[in-house]
């Protein structure tokens, strides 16, 4: 028995308004995503780099942004609560402004080589890792240095970030690869439901940015700005900052970006592709 479209009867316009309230289907969204991560593969790395860079200086301002509002909501029972929509700021740039963010790329350069695995996209997938993530390090280190030692922030702004920075010396390596995990697959969701946003955009990086911070979860990125003050300003060595920090939340977004999201989202999709 054959069904009768949806559209029919319906004017230009009242068809446009239907369209625009349907989600995209699983498939289509792996598909978005998909071609956005074979498009990133072919960037030259020059490109890849700088926007790199960028996205590290940007999102580290997630930091301070925490630290202004630590500062500005001091002895508020709201300071907790609220201090979390500071480290939102840094991901709504970097993700609206398309920078080369590490954790995005755990799953949006992954779904190619999930979709047609081949040597050569693997060794693509492990070039863009490379540069991107060294090219943000670069970034948050440069906008470390140049908060301890270069004046980029007044006295007082600079000790709340030291101080919303050291949450961090209460974790084991253990404890910060594992917090890694969900906020590894809650940023690789963003990437996800954009696609579905229709305008939203903004409110889904925001809130679940603001969820990974006000849940103590670990991001490598925002984190690594975190570890690189703290090294910088003597509460921990540098070979703590790395070994312990940077590193083992590095391992966790991974697991969860692409090792969970990203083998998840192909599953459900691959007897369809």
């Amino acid at each position: 028995m054959s069904r009768s479209k949806p559209s029919a009867g319906l004017s230009r316009e009242e068809r446009h308004e239907v369209s625009e309230r349907l989600s995209l289907r699983s498939l289509q969204v792996f598909e978005i995503v998909r071609q956005e991560g074979v498009e990133e593969l072919s960037r030259p790395i020059n490109s890849l780099f700088w926007s790199g860079i960028a996205a590290g200086l940007s999102l580290s301002l997630s930091v301070y942004c925490m630290a202004f509002l630590h500062q500005a909501l001091e002895g508020s029972r709201l300071q907790p609560a609220l201090v979390g929509f500071g480290y939102s700021v840094g991901f709504v740039i970097v993700i609206l402004g398309r920078l080369q963010l590490f954790t995005e790329n755990t799953i949006t350069v992954v779904l190619p080589v999930l979709s047609d695995i081949s040597r050569f996209k693997i060794q693509r997938t492990l070039r863009l890792w490379a540069v991107v993530f060294i090219a943000n390090m670069i970034g948050t280190l440069v906008s470390a240095r140049v908060a301890i030692s270069g004046g980029m922030l007044p006295p007082e702004q600079l000790e709340a970030a030291l101080l919303v920075s050291q949450h961090l010396l209460q974790y084991s390596a253990l404890q910060i690869l594992l917090y890694g995990i969900p906020a590894g697959f809650m940023v690789a969701s963003i990437v996800w439901l954009i696609p579905n946003a229709k305008g939203g955009e903004f409110w889904i990086i925001v809130l679940i940015t603001y969820m990974i911070s006000v849940g103590g979860l670990t991001h490598v990125v925002a984190g690594s700005t975190e570890w690189f003050l703290l090294a910088m300003d003597g509460d921990c060595t540098w070979v703590h900052a790395v070994f312990s920090g940077i590193l083992p939340a590095l391992i966790g977004n991974v697991i969860g970006g692409t090792g969970l999201f990203a083998l998840i989202t192909y599953a459900q999709v691959k007897d369809e592709i």
